[in-house]
């Protein structure tokens, strides 16, 4: 599997480029950058800083990724991009590596799908199988939970987490962080129940499912506060992992407050 690269692609010294890459025309390709086996750049691509790409993974025309961030705090300082393996990236896609303050890395999970003009800003923790739809824009130290899905044009606030197998809709504006299996709408966003197409599609049972409907009634109804609630849903619902998830999420806590329904808005939490 030998590595093919366009005459009209600079490879710069240094890059490790692994059994099967292909780089298509005009690319510029950093010396600090480790693309895996079998990665594929299609044309015009730009890729800088200590970043690495996951094996197979794919890259369209125009896509910038490890650029330094746009942090003004920023004084070059070692950072780095990890990016696993399967994973595309459409056209126009931004993916900065992390800074100081945040660790110095940003990470993105195996099989995750970035459309067009997506953004994923400095220090954030995507998941595995996470989409970004078009338009979408992380901003700095967000996180992103395995197989959630954010729908076009919507962003997230820096600093706010999106749960595991969460749903944010088109245009969302999401400022609070959002359970686990969620789903939220609006601008500013709030929670408008649970993600249920997407957990059939992820082939959790009908029984669990129920249950997790009761959780959340439970967990978003009645006295007291909402770290209150989620010890009371956790004592009523043992045994059940979907459940545990979202308790840990909202008992974990955060830089940002937990998206609620509308309702419930002003609560305590």
């Amino acid at each position: 599997m030998t590595v093919a690269i366009h005459p009209s692609s600079v490879v710069e010294d240094g890059a490790v480029l692994g059994a099967g890459v292909e780089i298509g025309p005009f690319c510029h390709i950093g010396p600090a950058v480790k693309l895996a086996d079998g990665v594929r750049l299609v044309s015009h691509v730009s890729l800088a800083g200590d970043t690495t790409i996951g094996a197979r993974s794919r890259i369209f025309p125009f896509a910038a990724i490890g650029h330094q961030p746009q942090d003004l705090k920023y004084r070059g300082e070692p950072v780095r991009l990890v990016i696993g393996e399967d994973c595309l990236i459409r056209e126009h896609v931004t993916m900065n590596p992390g800074t100081e303050g945040g660790g110095g890395e940003t990470v993105v999970g195996p099989r995750s799908v970035f459309l067009t003009n997506a953004h994923v800003a400095h220090d954030c923790r995507v998941g595995e199988g996470v989409i970004l739809s078009n338009n979408v824009m992380l901003a700095g130290h967000v996180t992103v939970g395995d197989f959630a899905i954010v729908s076009g044009g919507a962003a997230a606030h820096q600093f706010v987490r999106i749960g595991a197998h969460a749903f944010v809709g088109g245009l969302a504006g999401l400022e609070h962080d959002l359970i686990p299996f969620g789903m939220a709408l609006g601008n500013r966003a709030a929670l408008a129940g649970l993600n249920f197409v997407g957990l059939k599609r992820r082939g959790f049972s009908h029984e669990a499912i129920h249950e997790l409907r009761r959780a959340y009634r439970m967990l978003f109804n009645g006295k007291g506060t909402l770290k209150e609630r989620a010890a009371d849903v956790a004592a009523a619902f043992p045994g059940q992992e979907a459940v545990r998830q979202i308790v840990a999420f909202v008992l974990e806590g955060g830089d940002r407050a937990i998206c609620v329904p509308r309702d419930a808005r002003g609560e305590e939490a």
